[in-house]
C-alpha cells in the first residue's frame, strides 16, 4: 500500500474533518437507547412536585403544609423559611455592572423557594417529596399557602412609571443596570446634517425556548462518602455544580458531582442554574434519598428563562449619497423579576458588540436599560442579544433604501467594511479578524436568483397574492469570551482513543465533530475514537454556549491531540533507543526513518505503567470569531387573510473552516426556522393587568413546524478562516437564528410595499401574526 493510499489517508480521507460523516450520536437515539435524565432511575428515589405562586408579586403570609405532610407516600414538604433557616444561600445575581449613579446593578435575591415574597407568577414557595409523582402532585395541591396580593406590573415602559410597583427594594425604579457606549455629542452633530434621518420603533417579543426535552434532574447523596451526585439536562454542567455547591450551601465543589447523559435540546436556555435544580440536589443531601424532578411543559412555560423581551427605538443618519453618518439605540430590556448575570450582559453589552453589524459606522449613541418587572426572568436563547441588534440594522437599512429611494443591494454596498480595514475595530471596540461582507453578499443573491425576482413575483399575483423579496448581511460574535478549554486525551491499549472535553452535547452532533478532528490528528478509523462529555469528575469547563464548542472545544482537541502525539513520539524513541526528532508518526505507528523499526501507538501504550498514553491538556483560543451571511427570503403575503408563507430561503455563510457540512447546514437551517418562528408566530404574552400568563401552553403558543419551512438553499463559504484559533473555524450554532428573523420581516415589508402600502411597512411589529397584518393591510 503506497502513501496515497496508507490506513492513514483512508481514515482521514473518509472520516476527518470536512466531510459529511453520519452522526455517531444518531444510532442510539433513534433506536431508543439515548440516556435522558428521565431514563435514569435509582433505588428508593422520591419524586418532587413543586408549588407555585399564583400571583405575580404577592407577599407569603403563611404556608401550612400539615394536610400535604400527612397524605400517602409523602416523605417531606419543603419551603423556602427552612432553606433560609439552614443557611442556603441566594442564586448569585447581576454583578459587574452599575446603575446611572453609580452604584452596583440591582436585583432581589433570588431563592431556591421564595421566601416573605414572590415576584413572578409560577415561582416556586414549597416542594413536596413522595414516593410517586402522583403523590407529590396530589400533595403539592394540599399545600396552603396565604397570600397577600400585590400590584404587579409586566411591561417595561410601565415599569418606569411614576409609581409602578417596585419589584426589587434596592433600585426603586426598577432599573437593574444602564449602560451607555460611544459620543453621543457628536451623534447628535451627525444627525443634525444627515440629509436623510430613518427611525423606527421595535419591538422584539419575548420568546419561550421550547426544548423537546424539559428541564430534568436526579440527584443522589452517598452516605459514606458525603458527595451528592446531580444527573441533569444542561449546557454548562462545572457551572451548575459550582453555583449549588459553592455559591449555595458553601461547600467544596469537589463534594459535588454533575453528569449529563443526553440532552433534548438547550438554545441557551439551560445554560445558568435554575432554583428547582437546587432544591433537588438540596433536598437528596437533607433526606439522603434520591431525588428526581421531570419538569412539564406548564412549569417550562411559566418558570424556565426566557428569551429576547426588548423595546428599541432605533435611528439612522445618512449623507445624501446613502454614506451612514450615525447610528442612535435606545432600548429597554424586559429581565424579568430577577436579573441574572448573563440576562443583563446579553442586552447591555453583548447585544451592542455587533450592533454596527458589517458596516464601516463609528459614530454612535447606545443607551440601554435593563428593567425588571413581574415576569419570569430573561436570559440566554439562541443568538443572545445579536439577534436584536442585527434585527435593529437590518431594518433601519432597509427602511432607509424605501425612504430615500435608493437600492437596497445598493445601500449595503455602499457602507460595508472592507477586506483591506481588516482586522477592524467597531466603535464598541471589538475586533473583527476577518471579513469579504461584499464578497458573501454576490455569492448571495446570485443564490437566491436575486434578479430574476421579478418573474416570480408576477407569477405570485396571478395567483391574488403579492410577493416579498427580504434581505439580511450581518455578522455574529461567538465564543463566549471564555477562550481556554480544558481536554484530556487517553490512547487505551485495547486501540480507543478516549478524549474527554467539558463541551457539551445537546443535540447539535458535537462529539461526531470532535471525533473527526481525533481522526484528523491520529489518522486511525472513526470507531477507534471514544468522545467523553458532561462529567464533571472527567474535566471541567465553562460548557457549550455562544456557539464555542467547535470554535474553543475543537481547538483545544485540536491542541490537545497534537500533544499527546508528540508526548507518544518521546515514548517511541525511548522504545526505539533513538533521537525523537527521527521518530516519524502516521496513522497510529510510529517508526524510524531509514530502520525497519516501527510500534504502534496502542502497542505503545500497553507498555506503558497504566496501560495507557495519557495528556491532560489546556490551551487557548486567541480571540471571538465573527462568522457572517447573507441570507435571502421569499415570501407571499396573501391580502385576503394576512397570511404570509414562506415560499424560499438561501443563505450564504462565511463559517471559516467546517468540520462536517452536514452537521453546519443542519445548524443553519434549524436555526433559520427558529428565526422564522420569531418574525411570524412566536410570542410569550401575559395580560398586563392581571400579571397572568395567557401562552402558558402549546395551545396558545405558536411553534414552526418542517411542514411549513422552506426548502432551503444553504451554501458555506470556507475560503476565510478564522485567524483566532488554529482550525480556522468560525461559530456557526447561533447564525441562522440571528438572520432569518431580519430576513422575514424585510420581506414581508416589501411585500406590504408591493402592495402599495409602503406608509405602513414601518409599523410591522413581530410576531407577523395573520391577523395582525390583516388589521394592518385595512386600516385607514
Amino acid at each position: 500500500m503506497n502513501a496515497q493510499t496508507s490506513p492513514s489517508s483512508v481514515a482521514v480521507a473518509r472520516f476527518g474533518s470536512g466531510k459529511e460523516v453520519h452522526r455517531l450520536e444518531d444510532d442510539a437515539l433513534l433506536s431508543g437507547r439515548g440516556r435522558y435524565t428521565d431514563d435514569v432511575g435509582a433505588q428508593g428515589q422520591l419524586f418532587l412536585s413543586f408549588v407555585r405562586s399564583p400571583y405575580p408579586h404577592a407577599r407569603i403570609v403563611s404556608i401550612d403544609v400539615a394536610a400535604a405532610s400527612a397524605m400517602p407516600g409523602v416523605a417531606k414538604v419543603l419551603t423556602g423559611a427552612e432553606l433560609v433557616a439552614a443557611g442556603v444561600k441566594p442564586i448569585p445575581g447581576v454583578a459587574g455592572f452599575v446603575r446611572a449613579d453609580g452604584q452596583p446593578a440591582a436585583t432581589a435575591p433570588r431563592l431556591a423557594l421564595a421566601h416573605e415574597r414572590v415576584r413572578y407568577l409560577g415561582e416556586a414557595v414549597a416542594a413536596v417529596l413522595a414516593d410517586s409523582v402522583q403523590q407529590a402532585r396530589d400533595a403539592a395541591e394540599a399545600v396552603f399557602v396565604e397570600y397577600d396580593e400585590l400590584p404587579a406590573v409586566v411591561d417595561p415602559s410601565q415599569a418606569l412609571a411614576p409609581g409602578a410597583p417596585v419589584i426589587c427594594d434596592a433600585a426603586p425604579d426598577n432599573i437593574s443596570a444602564e449602560m451607555r457606549h460611544g459620543d453621543a455629542a457628536a451623534t447628535d452633530a451627525a444627525f443634525a446634517q444627515a440629509a436623510h434621518v430613518v427611525r423606527l420603533e421595535l419591538r422584539h417579543q419575548r420568546l419561550a425556548a421550547v426544548t423537546l426535552e424539559p428541564r430534568s434532574v436526579l440527584a443522589e447523596f452517598d452516605v459514606a462518602s458525603g458527595r451528592t451526585t446531580i444527573r441533569m439536562s444542561t449546557q454548562m454542567p462545572t457551572g451548575a455544580r459550582n453555583t449549588i455547591a459553592a455559591d449555595m450551601l458553601g461547600i467544596p465543589p469537589e463534594e459535588m458531582r454533575v453528569i449529563v447523559g443526553d440532552v433534548g435540546g438547550g438554545f441557551g436556555m439551560k445554560t445558568g442554574l435554575y432554583p428547582e435544580d437546587a432544591v433537588v440536589a438540596i433536598a437528596a443531601r437533607n433526606l439522603r434519598r434520591p431525588v428526581k424532578w421531570i419538569a412539564d411543559r406548564s412549569e417550562e412555560f411559566i418558570s424556565s428563562t426566557h428569551g429576547r423581551d426588548v423595546e428599541a427605538r432605533c435611528e439612522l443618519a445618512l449623507a445624501a449619497d446613502g454614506k451612514i453618518l450615525a447610528l442612535r439605540v435606545h432600548s429597554l430590556a424586559n429581565v424579568g423579576a430577577y436579573a441574572g448575570a448573563a440576562g443583563v450582559a446579553i442586552q447591555l453589552l453583548i447585544g451592542p458588540w455587533v450592533q454596527t453589524s458589517v458596516y464601516d459606522i463609528q459614530t454612535i449613541d447606545f443607551h440601554f436599560k435593563a428593567v425588571m418587572t413581574n415576569t419570569a426572568p430573561t436570559g440566554p436563547y439562541r443568538g443572545a442579544g445579536r439577534p436584536e441588534a442585527i434585527f435593529n440594522i437590518e431594518r433601519l437599512m432597509d427602511e432607509a433604501a424605501r425612504q430615500i429611494g435608493i437600492d437596497r443591494v445598493a445601500l449595503r454596498r455602499r457602507n460595508f467594511i472592507r477586506p483591506e480595514q481588516m482586522p477592524y475595530k467597531n466603535p464598541m471596540q471589538q475586533v473583527y479578524d476577518s471579513g469579504r461582507f461584499e464578497h458573501i453578499l454576490d455569492q448571495g443573491l446570485a443564490l437566491a436568483d436575486w434578479d430574476t425576482f421579478e418573474e416570480r413575483a408576477a407569477e405570485s399575483a396571478k395567483r391574488g397574492v403579492v410577493r416579498g423579496l427580504g434581505i439580511a448581511t450581518f455578522l455574529e460574535w461567538t465564543g463566549g469570551n471564555v477562550f481556554e478549554e480544558r481536554v484530556t486525551v487517553a490512547v487505551q491499549a485495547e486501540g480507543v482513543i478516549e478524549v474527554y472535553s467539558a463541551v457539551n452535547a445537546m443535540g447539535q452532533g458535537i462529539a461526531t465533530s470532535l471525533a473527526q478532528l481525533v481522526v484528523d490528528a491520529f489518522g486511525v478509523p472513526i470507531d477507534q475514537v471514544r468522545v467523553v462529555l458532561g462529567d464533571t469528575d472527567r474535566g471541567n469547563g465553562f460548557g457549550s454556549a455562544g456557539s464555542r464548542s467547535i470554535f474553543t472545544g475543537g481547538s483545544a482537541v485540536q491542541v490537545g491531540s497534537q500533544r499527546t502525539i508528540e508526548m507518544a513520539r518521546g515514548l517511541a524513541a525511548k522504545e526505539f533507543e533513538a533521537d525523537a526528532n527521527d521518530v516519524r508518526y502516521e496513522g497510529g505507528q510510529f517508526s524510524v526513518a531509514g530502520t525497519d523499526l516501527s510500534i504502534g501507538l496502542f502497542e505503545l501504550a500497553g507498555r506503558q505503567p497504566d496501560s495507557r498514553i495519557f495528556m491532560d491538556s489546556t490551551s487557548s483560543v486567541a480571540g471571538p470569531s465573527w462568522p457572517n451571511g447573507c441570507h435571502i427570503c421569499e415570501v407571499e403575503l396573501d391580502p385576503a387573510t394576512g397570511e404570509v408563507t414562506v415560499d424560499a430561503y438561501a443563505s450564504v455563510n462565511d463559517v471559516g473552516r467546517v468540520v462536517n457540512p452536514m452537521i453546519v447546514r443542519g445548524q443553519l437551517d434549524g436555526g433559520a426556522v427558529q428565526g422564522m418562528g420569531q418574525a411570524l408566530l412566536e410570542e410569550v404574552v401575559y395580560d398586563k393587568q392581571t400579571g397572568q400568563l395567557l401562552s402558558g401552553s402549546l395551545m396558545d403558543y405558536a411553534l414552526p413546524t418542517s411542514s411549513g419551512s422552506p426548502h432551503f438553499r444553504t451554501e458555506m463559504d470556507t475560503s476565510i478562516p478564522c485567524q483566532n484559533n488554529p482550525l480556522g473555524v468560525k461559530g456557526v450554532g447561533e447564525l441562522g437564528t440571528i438572520g432569518a428573523t431580519p430576513a422575514v420581516v424585510n420581506a414581508v415589508a416589501d411585500a406590504l410595499a408591493r402592495a402599495g402600502h409602503k406608509d405602513k411597512t414601518a409599523r410591522l411589529q413581530m410576531p407577523l401574526t395573520p391577523t395582525k397584518l390583516w388589521t394592518l393591510l385595512h386600516a385607514s
